[in-house]
């Protein structure tokens, strides 16, 4: 009787044990960045920006939407303005740039075309040549008074707006020698990368 008492005690015991056990899962290792991925992600970033940074115009004779001197205008020396531009797309193999004139009364009044700009050029000088082949390779084309040159803002009244395009094109171009505004922009059809704005006044 004894040993079947034990016997049965054993038992019971090591059912108990069995059932009392639980397997406890760990949780799941939680991962952190390291200060030299945080480092690489931020350095990734600030590249990124970079690449994206925007194609900008800029004049040191005048600010967006300020007034033109008149040393660049009909009523001065009619100097073509000083120009800047800065952020250039990957890809860019030439600059163009048209200036005009919503406002005249006739309709846009053309007073600038440039094309051909080379790559190397981060900007303009100013005064440029009456000639329809500049210097550093870049063309100079016809206006709406029909001459290869730059005609300054000239109003017959009042106050109106001159907007100085550029554009970043991945190409040159041949649109023939002293190509007008029209058959520049035919030119360009599909092959403009970033296009940049100035825009001056000028009152009369």
């Amino acid at each position: 009787m004894k040993i079947r008492h034990l016997m049965i005690v054993l038992v019971s015991c090591l059912f108990l044990f069995a059932c009392g056990t639980n397997v406890t899962e760990l949780p799941a290792p939680q991962l952190t960045l390291s200060p030299a991925s945080t480092m690489s992600s931020t350095s990734t970033l600030a590249s990124t920006e970079a690449i994206t940074k925007p194609f900008t115009l800029t004049s040191s004779a005048f600010a967006n939407g300020g007034s033109i001197p008149a040393r660049y205008s009909c009523l001065g020396e009619e100097a073509s303005p000083p120009l800047e531009w800065s952020g250039a797309p990957v890809g860019v193999k030439s600059f163009a740039l048209i200036m005009d004139d919503p406002d005249a009364p006739m309709g846009t009044w053309v007073h600038w075309v440039l094309y051909n700009i080379p790559i190397t050029a981060h900007g303009w000088p100013e005064n440029t040549p009456d000639d329809a082949e500049l210097v550093n390779g870049a063309m100079q084309g016809e206006n709406s008074g029909g001459e290869i040159d730059y005609g300054g803002p000239c109003p017959p009244s009042g106050t109106h707006r001159y907007f100085i395009k550029l554009y970043a094109l991945d190409t040159m171009l041949d649109p023939g020698l002293g190509a007008n505004k029209e058959q520049l922009l035919s030119a360009m059809q599909g092959h403009v990368l970033a296009q940049s704005e100035l825009m001056g006044i000028f009152s009369r």
